[in-house]
């Protein structure tokens, strides 16, 4: 009897047990339904905020783009100014550079001329004064006339000195002029005397009186010369004159 009872009761717990898990799997439909309305408005959501956020991101990238395209536009002009503006500068450097060399070298030309000047200025004032020097040893060639030994020893002694200052002259670049028998130039000659001549025609330097000297291609001391002037018609004489008369 005990026995019975007791699986009596163990088949009335079993059917209790039956009975609850028919009933949970008779509630799991609605709730399964309830499960998967919530999975897909989870999903609709995560996909309404990828859809944002994905647009939000193509926003933020489209803004950054266009500020970095405008920042390299900008750069490019600052950067085409500074190159400008330095342009500019090394042409300036460029026209003051040309104008400096181009002063200096006319100023290296003029103090050059101003220096060969002053060189042929103290050449010709140091001649000037050796050639009257000169003149006397001249003179003294043209006059004296050795007569013993002795005396053309000493001549001989003299004119070796004057020898060797004309050669020091010639190589000063000194030369003598020679205007005998040529047409008078007032810019190499001066005349001190007029001697009438039908031999040579007027104007002409019969002799040359103090030799005159060039330095270079420019006049040392004018020659003083004596010109040739026409001969004038002589008078007839008194006889001449005194001849028809008498007749």
């Amino acid at each position: 009897m005990e026995e019975n009872n007791t699986i009596d009761n163990t088949s009335q717990q079993s059917g209790e047990k039956t009975e609850v898990k028919q009933a949970m799997m008779s509630d799991s439909p609605a709730e399964n339904n309830s499960n998967e309305l919530e999975q897909e408005v989870t999903e609709v959501g995560q996909q309404t905020n990828v859809s944002g956020a994905t647009n939000t991101v193509n926003i933020e990238e489209k803004a950054a783009s266009e500020n970095k395209t405008v920042d390299t536009t900008g750069s490019t002009i600052g950067v085409t100014q500074q190159i400008d503006s330095l342009k500019a500068q090394v042409e300036d450097r460029n026209t003051q550079y040309m104008r400096i060399a181009a002063d200096f070298e006319n100023y290296r030309k003029r103090t050059q001329k101003e220096k060969e000047e002053l060189e042929q200025q103290v050449k010709r004032n140091t001649i000037n004064e050796l050639l009257p020097i000169v003149d006397n040893f001249e003179r003294a060639r043209a006059q004296l006339k050795p007569q013993t030994d002795g005396e053309m020893s000493i001549h001989k002694s003299y004119q070796g000195v004057y020898k060797q200052m004309v050669d020091s002259l010639k190589r000063l670049g000194v030369s003598p002029m020679r205007p005998e028998h040529q047409p008078f130039d007032p810019n190499l000659h001066e005349a001190v005397m007029r001697e009438p001549t039908d031999e040579y025609p007027e104007g002409t330097v019969l002799e040359e009186l103090v030799r005159g000297y060039n330095l270079g291609d420019r006049v040392l001391r004018h020659a003083m010369v004596k010109v040739a002037a026409p001969k004038e018609d002589t008078l007839p004489s008194e006889e001449n004159q005194s001849s028809p008369a008498n007749s």
